[in-house]
């Protein structure tokens, strides 16, 4: 099983990245939110990545994070009718924690606006992943921000923030993954944050 790779990237498209390995190239099925932050072409990129062997095709399915790699293989997995395609196309959509929110939530109809989700396949996504995400009950309060949670959350408290202002939460989520790129030095503050993702 490839459970990573790391090379040079040659050429990159909305869904897909070329790495070079040593003279030979990998296609690599990425979602949205991978593509989003992958550096420039020429640069050096490590991916946690998924095989998917059928028949007649081979695929690998790359992320930049390992939790991102390991909810993939849990979708394809463990949720009846969803397979690579629409998993990469969910994950391309929202980012994990905004995902793993509505999944927790039960939140059908964030879910429902995924590519290649209808309101069946977002509701088994939420009874067939919750209880393996969230062993206990999680909060039924959407975005919920709390002053004393840490800067991994930050993400969620900028969507949070973004949706109470009136932004649908999956166009909120996308606003916010743009606004972060803008800060590679130091986490922002939440209303740093806020402020360029509605810039």
């Amino acid at each position: 099983m490839i459970v990573s790779i790391k090379g040079k990237i040659t050429e990159t498209a909305s869904f897909q990245v070329v790495v070079d390995v040593q003279g030979i190239g990998y296609a690599v099925n990425v979602p949205l939110t991978t593509t989003e932050v992958l550096p420039p072409i020429g640069s050096e990129v490590y991916l946690h990545t998924h095989a998917v062997y059928k028949e007649d095709s081979h695929a690998l399915y790359g992320f930049k994070r390992r939790e991102e790699r390991d909810f993939f293989q849990l979708i394809i997995e463990k949720v009846s009718g969803v397979g690579p395609k629409i998993a990469l196309g969910v994950m391309s959509r929202l980012s994990l924690p905004i995902l793993k929110d509505a999944i927790a939530r039960g939140d059908v109809t964030l879910l429902a606006q995924c590519s290649g989700i209808g309101k069946k396949t977002a509701e088994r996504l939420t009874l067939e992943l919750r209880d393996k995400i969230f062993p206990t009950p999680p909060s039924t309060v959407p975005f919920q921000a709390n002053a004393a949670q840490s800067d991994t959350n930050l993400h969620e408290d900028a969507v949070a923030a973004l949706v109470k202002l009136g932004l649908n939460a999956s166009v909120a989520d996308k606003s916010v993954r743009k606004a972060l790129l803008n800060f590679k030095e130091a986490a922002p503050s939440i209303e740093e944050l806020v402020k360029k993702a509605l810039g």
